[in-house]
């Protein structure tokens, strides 16, 4: 890997996070858009194994996890028959301290998801300080519990200096639509050479148009 940031590419950016481990939610832009697994798995401690809990229509829809895909192979991974399965799991996973993250996948808008049991996992969250990612594919914004709650769109990634034929830096448009403790924003964002980096917008490259689009 080139010791220079690709063309595009401003100074590293931290992602705005909790105070201390707790539930944020995330919303691909897309059912099948499955570019918020690049963006969650960037922010994921590999020292502890990783609890990674997919219910039966999240496989069925966007696929099942490929672990020699992922950051660790320190990997337990749960298939849920439904949702009420999943969050079970999920559950009893974020109370577990020797695990360095929960990630739970649901799809659409089963109903046994609610602000209660968002709830219920961000406080179990907190009391063990295992973060949990709860994705949710081809659902809505309904009420939860969640401190944090994300929109993750695919971008096109950055050109690689090496070999133009080649991709680049993975890249998002990330919204942050609500947090607690952090104001919430927009931005293009890519990750590259381990940390996350605001992006140049496309045509002018001027880093000033990659930061913040939206408050």
């Amino acid at each position: 890997m080139s010791d220079r940031l690709p063309k595009g590419l401003g100074d590293s950016w931290r992602v705005p996070a909790p105070p201390s481990p707790t539930l944020s939610e995330l919303f691909a832009a897309s059912p099948r858009d499955g570019g918020w697994a690049g963006f969650l798995l960037a922010q994921v401690g590999t020292e502890k194994p990783l609890l990674w809990v997919q219910e039966r229509m999240a496989i069925l829809e966007s696929g099942r996890v490929h672990p020699p895909g992922l950051p660790t192979q320190k990997l337990i991974h749960v298939e849920a028959r439904d949702a009420r399965d999943a969050l079970w799991a999920m559950e009893e996973g974020v109370r577990c301290a020797g695990l360095s993250c929960v990630i739970g996948e649901i799809w659409g808008d089963p109903k046994v998801l609610d602000f209660t049991a968002t709830r219920r996992l961000a406080v179990a969250a907190e009391r063990s300080h295992v973060p949990c990612w709860l994705v949710r594919l081809g659902g809505t914004v309904n009420l939860s519990g969640a401190r944090m709650r994300w929109r993750i769109a695919s971008a096109s990634s950055l050109l690689n200096d090496l070999d133009p034929k080649a991709p680049g830096a993975l890249a998002w448009d990330a919204e942050l639509f609500r947090a607690r403790g952090s104001p919430p924003g927009r931005w293009n964002i890519a990750h590259e050479a381990g940390a996350f980096h605001l992006v140049a917008a496309s045509g002018d490259r001027a880093l000033g148009a990659g930061r913040r689009l939206s408050a």
